[in-house]
């Protein structure tokens, strides 16, 4: 089966001559589809480089990088912003919620900007803030959830839109380990149930356990691999 993401040779550089830094150098990452890969490595260590490539957010020096075939290299920006919008969803460590608008309002906003007609918005977020079992509170705004609540709403956020990959960056760094654990139980239950493909950076070991693989960086490389391929 076709990974939905093929890195080849990617190198992400700073700067010239003496001063160059490679913030990623030859890196070659497969991720399958349905696969729960933990992106791990200390500060500076190429992860978050990693992840912003993969999430269209940032571009490669060198190399490749294919999303379910295509070249993402070769798109322009107007085509990356499509694949971001229609194919990726992104679960941030600080919610990234609209405090003073509510959680139903909040999961549709990525379906505004794909101009879904109002109904079929207010359904679809209903719906994914169901499946993280928030549906509750809807009609709360960010402001009144508490730390866990919000994830849930940034969960289905990212969900609400059908998306083959998530992105997750230190989903559970905001929360206590109770809820931290409820969030990647969750997590994990969507990867099974759902197939979608999700891609998590952590630096706490606990978490990377309940990831099919880990992919530990070291200075811009990948040091080791741990778990099925």
């Amino acid at each position: 089966m076709e990974p939905i993401i093929a890195l080849r040779g990617i190198c992400k550089i700073y700067g010239q001559g003496e001063s160059e830094v490679r913030a990623l150098d030859d890196i070659d990452l497969d991720i399958g589809p349905g696969e729960f890969v933990g992106i791990m490595g200390a500060s500076g260590s190429g992860k978050s480089t990693a992840m912003n490539i993969i999430g269209c957010l940032d571009r490669a020096t060198q190399g490749s990088y294919r999303f379910a075939g295509v070249e993402v290299e070769a798109l322009d920006e107007g085509q990356r912003a499509l694949l971001r919008r229609h194919y990726i969803g992104f679960i941030f460590q600080g919610f990234n919620l609209l405090a003073r608008t509510t959680a139903l309002e909040n999961v549709a906003l990525p379906l505004l900007y794909r101009r879904v007609k109002r109904k079929e918005r207010r359904e679809r977020a209903l719906a994914a803030l169901e499946l993280v079992g928030i549906a509750n509170r809807a009609h709360h705004h960010a402001s009144e959830l508490s730390g866990g609540q919000q994830q849930r709403v940034a969960i289905a956020r990212a969900l609400v839109t059908e998306p083959p990959l998530i992105l997750a960056d230190e989903p559970t760094g905001n929360l206590d380990s109770a809820r931290g654990q409820e969030i990647m139980k969750l997590l994990v239950a969507l990867n099974r149930d759902r197939r979608i493909s999700i891609v998590m950076v952590t630096h706490e070991p606990t978490l990377a356990t309940y990831c099919h693989r880990v992919v530990a960086f070291c200075d811009g490389k990948i040091q080791r691999q741990e778990g099925a391929s």
